[in-house]
């Protein structure tokens, strides 16, 4: 009988792997903003579901070109935003933070001022970043979340000034042809290590256990490195989804009108939808920016929407 053997599962880039402290996971805006993107760079939205999307192929020499072909794509509804602070960077770190908003919905997060402080930017600033929140009237829930987002342009502060009060919609973020997506994947508690990291079944005659590693290390050094696959947590991971193509995106119109999601409901505002899928279960929140590292073959990808089956 051939000898059974395989690589164990479980990337070592992720260490530790445990529950992530946040449900909005960090952004490297700094390299985010390398690329000549002006304005948000970054917007709140929240997984609806998967579906079927039946577009029309316009990819130029592709084998399907103009033909009508199904892509499994996920949709995201992206709620309008209002900034609650803007925040003054000098080499990385804070310098002053000024105050924009104290609605009501911002009581039971943040403490909130009685008065709106003077907006009045330090000197010597070399990066300024919003502090923006989603408007969640007619959705799911009423919490809003809150979430850091860099503005890039020529005059920052001026676009700044020029949003603060207002509403800021989809349209307000530029170079979404290809997107990364930031969110947490599900939660699936505590396992052990054959399905957290796919070492495989021992023989039902071994001792201390058959779903468990047959060794945990050497004697020396004397102790249990990160690298012994063990029990823990499993799920509620940060993670990123790269280069995912629009399909679609915009206010509410006819290929979702009338459908239901599972877990979530109606799509009752803006929405986006991408090709593939996006990690974490409905009603998740993720966040939304430009690609890092857009690719050509994903750049040259078309596509034409034409209905939206469950």
């Amino acid at each position: 009988m051939a000898k059974i053997s395989r690589p164990r599962f479980g990337s070592l880039q992720y260490w530790p792997r445990k529950r992530s402290e946040r449900a909005f996971p960090r952004v490297n805006w700094n390299a985010v903003s390398r690329h000549n993107y002006e304005g948000f760079l970054g917007l709140i939205a929240y997984k609806v579901g998967m579906a079927t999307a039946l577009v029309r192929d316009k990819t130029d020499k592709s084998m399907t070109v103009n033909k009508k072909i199904a892509l499994p794509v996920t949709i995201l509804e992206v709620p309008k935003m209002k900034i609650f602070s803007v925040r003054f960077y000098k080499h990385g770190n804070v310098m002053k933070e000024v105050v924009t908003s104290h609605d009501k919905e911002l009581k039971h997060l943040v403490r909130v001022p009685k008065a709106i402080p003077a907006f009045n930017a330090p000197e010597g600033w070399d990066e300024v970043r919003v502090i923006v929140y989603s408007l969640m009237k007619g959705m799911f829930k009423k919490t809003p979340n809150l979430a850091e987002i860099v503005v890039r342009g020529k005059n920052p502060l001026e676009f700044i000034k020029s949003h603060i009060g207002k509403e800021i919609s989809l349209k307000e973020v530029p170079g979404l042809s290809l997107v990364d997506v930031r969110g947490l994947t599900k939660g699936k508690g505590l396992v052990g290590p054959v399905k957290r990291f796919g070492i495989s079944l021992k023989s039902h005659k071994s001792e201390k256990g058959v779903r468990r590693p047959g060794s945990l290390g050497p004697w020396h050094p004397a102790r249990v490195t990160f690298r012994t696959p063990m029990a823990g947590q499993l799920g509620m991971f940060s993670r990123i989804q790269y280069n995912l193509p629009i399909i679609s995106k915009g206010a509410l119109d006819s290929p979702l009108t009338n459908i239901v999601f599972n877990h979530y409901g109606s799509v009752t505002g803006d929405y986006i939808i991408v090709a593939g899928s996006v990690q974490g279960p409905p009603k998740r929140e993720v966040i939304v920016t430009p690609a890092l590292r857009p690719t050509r073959k994903q750049l040259k990808k078309k596509y034409e929407l034409m209905e939206i089956k469950r």
